[in-house]
């Protein structure tokens, strides 16, 4: 009589074809092999990790110190950009003499002008095409075709009707607004959920109905989308306007600076541009999160 170790394999019973059994397999299953996590390196990774906001300021910081660096050096003349040293020091003196307030205050204006005028047609263009059929085919095929002209090269034409007072300046920047704004607006309504559309019929919700609780809300995203589009092009359109004749403004600024080379009140000019365009961007991001509370709802439910 023979033993068998303990944990020894068996053989496998003979199939159908009655030919010899297969030996060495396993009765048992393995167990897999535990999982093991190391809580120290989990931590120092975690310790490791920066903030959203520090990753998000890196790149221009990092921009900055460069370009400081190369000025210090000597890498990077005066003759061809200003050192950033040169660029606060003109900061502070124009805010002084209150010359900066005031040409801020008077781009301020006009890209408020040119951009309500603009979200205006904007709003209206879009709803009578995303909302009638017959103003889809009057009206996008039109928008369509107009958008393929630069609006930069209607410059010369709106000094022709409006001369070169503040009249032009307001209009490229409405029209700059236009385009992005109509076009968002106008895909976010006609990309309406058919079945949303269908489950409010059946509820028993009417044209009004329809418009107000279903397609307007779904437009909502898209929206948001093209005003930010459409603030950064007011800021660039009026870069654009404030050359022609401008007595005010940051683009007359710069137009001065232009005449004498002044690299350091051309590139303040430029910075505070982009200030405000972000600031627009900021406000735009704080007031999606408060309009679309519920989507970020509805995601998380889903």
């Amino acid at each position: 009589m023979t033993t068998e170790p303990i944990g020894a394999t068996a053989t496998a019973p003979p199939d159908d074809g009655g030919t010899t059994p297969r030996a060495d397999v396993p009765l048992t299953k393995t167990a897999p092999a535990p999982r093991v996590t190391i809580r120290g390196t989990t931590r120092a990774t975690r310790r490791c990790t920066l903030p959203r906001s520090v990753r998000r300021t890196a790149g221009p910081v990092g921009l900055v110190l460069l370009w400081f660096l190369t000025s210090a050096t000597g890498v990077l003349p005066e003759s061809v950009l200003a050192s950033p040293m040169d660029v606060v020091r003109q900061a502070v003196d124009l805010t002084r003499d209150g010359e900066l307030p005031g040409a801020i205050a008077a781009s301020g204006r006009r890209a408020a002008t040119g951009f309500l005028i603009g979200a205006s047609v904007a709003l209206t263009l879009s709803l009578l095409a995303g909302l009638f059929r017959l103003g889809e085919d009057i009206i996008d095929s039109s928008m369509g075709m107009f958008r393929a002209i630069p609006w930069v090269g209607l410059i010369p034409l709106f000094i022709v009707w409006f001369g070169i007072e503040e009249t032009p300046k307001i209009a490229l920047v409405a029209v700059g607004v236009t385009y992005p704004l109509y076009f968002n607006i106008y895909g976010g309504i006609r990309s309406t959920d058919a079945q949303l559309i269908e489950a409010a019929r059946m509820m028993g919700l009417g044209r009004l109905g329809l418009i107000r609780y279903v397609i307007l809300p779904s437009a909502l995203p898209g929206a948001l989308v093209g005003l930010r589009y459409a603030l950064s092009t007011a800021w660039l359109a009026l870069v654009f306007a404030e050359q022609i004749n401008a007595d005010a403004g940051l683009g007359y600024l710069m137009s001065n600076a232009q005449q004498y080379f002044r690299t350091d009140v051309i590139v303040l000019c430029l910075a505070v541009y982009a200030l405000l365009g972000l600031a627009c961007d900021f406000a735009v991001r704080i007031l999606s999160r408060r309009l679309l509370t519920w989507r970020a709802s509805f995601e998380g439910e889903a």
